[in-house]
């Protein structure tokens, strides 16, 4: 996949550099208001990463999210938070999680590997529904193809209290549900939704599963949804346990094996 990566980003390079937008700090209530689904996970003391509502008990995340890199065990469900809309210390929401579920086949353990990009997804049922006028959960959507716009908003290292947007970035490559995207991303943003344009709405079409170099270019690496998605909803339906947990030339920084979830401790 490694050729194929490095011919892309050079091909898009020069064509996509100039469409891609800058993070804008969603400070203000206006700014945040059509965003409040998107929130920060609490992983007890470790670290936190980024989820969403798409159903008013059903947060998306990253599955790599659910453990801790130190010990690869998976976080004790009572020790993860969702705050919904969480803008400069206050949440639109707070929940507790009653039950966390990776996809069927992902396998954790401490290295990277782009293997597990395509099933580095989770589903967290809340303890309770957030039912507010000012909280609308996301739809999801068909994954993107290569060379579409997509936007992204996300928590991250030095932005842990404040959601950023980026309205545009591009997908670089997709490879079987695994996208390679030109999003900017950091520590932290493990999770977030990445959006494109459906139907005339914004809907969630991948998560950010890791931040990554080819060739000395930053990119982002994100899970395409609809597939491992169904999955989970069907996991959920079984009742399943937790994950389990085991133990390219693409170089990883952080995501699909880092932190347990976590990019960076708050």
């Amino acid at each position: 996949m490694r050729s194929i990566l490095v011919c892309l980003l050079l091909a898009f390079a020069s064509q996509v550099s100039a469409q891609e937008s800058a993070l804008v700090s969603l400070e203000t209530g206006d700014s945040v208001r059509e965003w409040q689904a998107v929130g920060r996970l609490n992983l007890g003391d470790r670290g936190f990463c980024t989820g969403t509502l798409i159903a008013p008990q059903l947060v998306l995340t990253a599955a790599h999210c659910l453990f801790d890199k130190e010990t690869s065990a998976a976080y004790p469900v009572d020790s993860i938070l969702f705050l919904a809309g969480l803008r400069n210390g206050r949440a639109e929401a707070y929940r507790n999680v009653r039950k966390a579920i990776a996809h069927p086949d992902y396998v954790y353990s401490g290295a990277d590997s782009l293997a597990r990009v395509p099933n580095d997804l989770a589903i967290l049922e809340l303890d309770q529904p957030i039912q507010m006028s000012s909280i609308t959960p996301f739809e999801t959507g068909r994954p993107p193809l290569i060379g579409d716009q997509v936007e992204v908003v996300s928590y991250a290292k030095d932005r842990a209290e404040v959601p950023s947007l980026q309205e545009s970035c591009h997908v670089l490559d997709q490879s079987n549900d695994a996208l390679v995207l030109s999003c900017d991303v950091d520590f932290g943003a493990s999770g977030a939704p990445i959006f494109a344009l459906r139907d005339g709405s914004l809907k969630i079409v991948s998560v950010v599963s890791a931040k990554a170099e080819v060739e000395g270019k930053r990119v982002a690496l994100g899970t395409a949804i609809v597939g491992p998605l169904a999955d989970l909803m069907a996991e959920l339906d079984r009742q399943s346990v937790a994950p389990r947990a085991s133990s390219g030339n693409v170089k990883f920084i952080a995501g699909g094996g880092g932190g347990g979830a976590k990019f960076v401790k708050p």
